[in-house]
């Protein structure tokens, strides 16, 4: 037991808190409901909840128009906050969450190790250069996060909608109309203005090591495992821009940190990070979207093992490892 202390503090130290909005299915009927979940930790798992009172803004983009939500109207559940949306007319929809701001400090071992481990690699490098390696840090932070999903066959221009967070990801081309082979054009802003030589991270659901943009790879998974993803390093030209490269169907997501130094008394960083969640889809534009529970949530789609094993699988492996454990107990018993 003792052995397994060393190992829970690495995880509680290298667990990356990036936020993201997911759907289970991304390609919807108008008129439809469906839920968005708010994850708090890494694509893959959400490690807390994000309370109401920290949901500075929250709206929802369609058919030209842009409407906000109360926070009143997400829940909790385990570690993950909802939403519950019923979609109106066919279109592309934005759904958008931005949070207040919070102080968080830091021992100097700790802040490198979450540079290290979040990719925040500029800044890492000029914490080296100017020898402040061994400086604890005290970090303001906030994250702004976006979805864009399709209702119907309509295709409409709301996925290029600023929302006006202090940065966000804004797309240029439409998603649904990407097929693999494509390169997905996205400009990120900070404050409202191209934010350029930005380090930017494509994922995509169901994968497992991070590439750089040269083709070489490297493994983020000091976390013990949490995160799955297959990571292409990015970086933003001098208008903000980049191409997303999209190398098949699926599920995929670009992350950033924005960190610089911050003088302000009793400060001495602060960070605003960035996810926007999208899908590829086929050229036949499935929208089954599954049944749904009272609380809207899709049971033909599970998040774990949506590239994996089937679950019965792994049920049967344990039953067998089971029943082979106790059999060997057994006749070592009876020697």
């Amino acid at each position: 037991m003792k052995r397994l202390v060393p190992v829970l503090l690495i995880l509680l130290l290298f667990s990356s808190h990036d936020m993201f909005l997911k759907l289970d299915q991304y390609l919807l009927e108008p008129n439809a409901k469906t839920t968005i979940a708010l994850y708090n930790g890494t694509y893959e798992l959400s490690d807390n909840v994000i309370t109401r009172d920290r949901m500075q803004e929250v709206s929802v983009v369609a058919n030209g128009q842009r409407t906000r939500i109360d926070s009143s109207e997400w829940y909790e559940k385990d570690k993950t906050t909802y939403l519950n949306l019923t979609t109106g007319e066919a279109g592309t929809y934005v759904v958008g969450v931005s949070t207040k701001a919070r102080d968080f400090g830091q021992s100097a071992e700790s802040f490198n190790g979450y540079l290290e481990h979040d990719g925040v690699l500029d800044m890492l490098e000029q914490r080296k250069q100017n020898g402040t390696l061994g400086d604890s840090a005290v970090e303001r932070y906030s994250k702004h996060v976006k979805t864009i999903f399709q209702v119907g066959d309509e295709r409409t221009d709301n996925y290029k909608t600023q929302l006006g967070y202090p940065i966000e990801f804004v797309l240029l081309d439409n998603p649904y109309d990407m097929h693999p082979g494509h390169a997905l054009r996205v400009k990120l802003l900070f404050n409202q203005q191209p934010l350029a030589n930005q380090l930017v991270y494509l994922g995509r659901e169901g994968s497992g090591h991070t590439h750089t943009h040269d083709g070489s790879t490297h493994s983020h998974d000091e976390d013990g495992g949490h995160n799955h993803d297959d990571l292409i390093q990015l970086r933003t030209n001098v208008n903000g821009r980049l191409k997303v490269p999209i190398s098949s169907e699926g599920i995929y997501y670009l992350k950033t940190i924005h960190l610089v130094e911050n003088n302000e008394e009793g400060l001495t960083h602060e960070s605003n990070w960035a996810t926007v969640t999208f899908a590829i889809a086929d050229g036949g534009h499935d929208h089954d979207h599954g049944h749904s529970d009272d609380h809207g949530h899709s049971h033909d789609h599970d998040h774990d093992h949506d590239e994996g094993i089937p679950t019965y699988i792994w049920v049967i492996i344990s039953i067998l490892l089971i029943a082979i454990l106790y059999l060997l107990f057994d006749r070592k018993k009876k020697d």
